[in-house]
């Protein structure tokens, strides 16, 4: 095989997208990670089968960095998505480490008007879960948040709270509109 055929061939398996049944089967592992996720913390912190109520849920339990109320809800979220990410990396970075990235930062740049990868902070997009180009971060197929809705309306409504960060994230591109994936309704579209 010549160089230039060589170069083709090797562009053209990075460029490798995930097909659907790849999709299918990734959304199906963040719905059993969003499940366990969810089982796990809400075991450990209220004992076998217990699950907060909305007045635990909305109970304050600190501030954060600027002096706001932190709730138990807030809490629980960064708690279940740490078993959730983990989750992620045992059962769907095994089958496509180079296709899923955790929590990537994107920002917007300046010379070129598009959204890249960044370190920045300010102005930055964190999605939870990005499907992509192989070991092409940046060349978006899907993206998923986790979400763990506590109250009775967050769980009956989920999509209502974040609603702007998944227009936010559509900025990003891809190949399907961004979604959240909770435990009870599994993944969700606008």
């Amino acid at each position: 095989m010549d160089q230039a055929a060589r170069a083709a061939a090797t562009a053209g398996a990075a460029m490798k997208v995930l097909d659907a049944a790849d999709v299918a089967r990734i959304e199906h592992l963040l719905v059993e990670c969003s499940k366990e996720a969810n089982l796990v913390v809400n075991e450990r912190e209220y004992g076998e089968g217990k699950i907060p109520d909305d007045a635990e849920c909305k109970r304050v339990v600190g501030r954060n960095r600027k002096g706001e109320p932190l709730t138990r809800q807030m809490e629980l979220g960064t708690l279940k998505h740490a078993v959730a990410f983990a989750c992620v990396q045992r059962e769907v970075l095994k089958l496509y480490p180079d296709q899923v990235s955790i929590e990537p930062r994107f920002g917007l740049e300046s010379r070129s008007g598009k959204y890249a990868l960044t370190s920045e902070w300010e102005g930055s997009m964190k999605p939870d879960i990005v499907l992509h180009a192989s070991g092409q971060p940046q060349r978006v197929q899907c993206i998923y948040d986790f979400k763990f809705p506590c109250t009775r309306w967050s769980k009956e409504n989920p999509l209502e709270a974040v609603q702007g960060q998944m227009k936010d994230y559509a900025k990003l591109g891809g190949n399907c509109k961004p979604a959240i994936v909770t435990p009870l309704q599994g993944v969700i579209r606008e």
